[in-house]
């Protein structure tokens, strides 16, 4: 009988994973994602993750049509704005617009905000779009009001 150590026998095919997690829905599919070993398991998530893109591609290119807009659309990877201002300068834009997720502050200390990144390093103008709706719905469930 061999001697082995647990470590011995887990140690090839152990790897080191990060997993960033917030109080969302998202994050929590994620996580239980993560725990999955199978990787037929992860590839179906990967191709799943990749028809999601293809459908946020396609409303956006027929958007444009409705609205006779010229341009294209532009799959990027990586840190959000940091692939924005990248492109702006690549594709010699004059503005940038973009939503907000109306997070308090708190939450954008510690996870960030594309649009605050995008307005702190555009060479750009950027228009930042709230959603007032979910702004109010926002408030009311936070108890507290912003002076706008």
């Amino acid at each position: 009988m061999a001697n082995t150590s647990p470590a011995s026998v887990i140690a090839p095919s152990t790897r080191t994973v990060i997993i960033g997690v917030d109080d969302s829905c998202f994050s929590e599919y994620a996580f239980n994602s993560a725990m999955l070993t199978d990787p037929g398991v992860v590839h179906e998530l990967v191709k799943e993750e990749e028809i999601r893109t293809r459908q946020l591609v396609h409303k956006y290119s027929e958007k444009m049509k409705q609205f006779g807009l010229g341009g294209k659309m532009k799959q990027m990877t990586g840190k959000v704005g940091e692939s924005i201002i990248e492109t702006s300068r690549a594709e010699h834009a004059d503005l940038i617009i973009v939503g907000t997720r109306g997070m308090s502050k708190v939450r954008r200390t510690f996870l960030g905000s594309v649009s605050d990144y995008l307005v702190h390093h555009a060479n750009v103008p950027v228009l930042v779009c709230r959603h007032k709706e979910f702004d109010a719905q926002h408030d009311r469930v936070h108890h507290h009001h912003h002076h706008r």
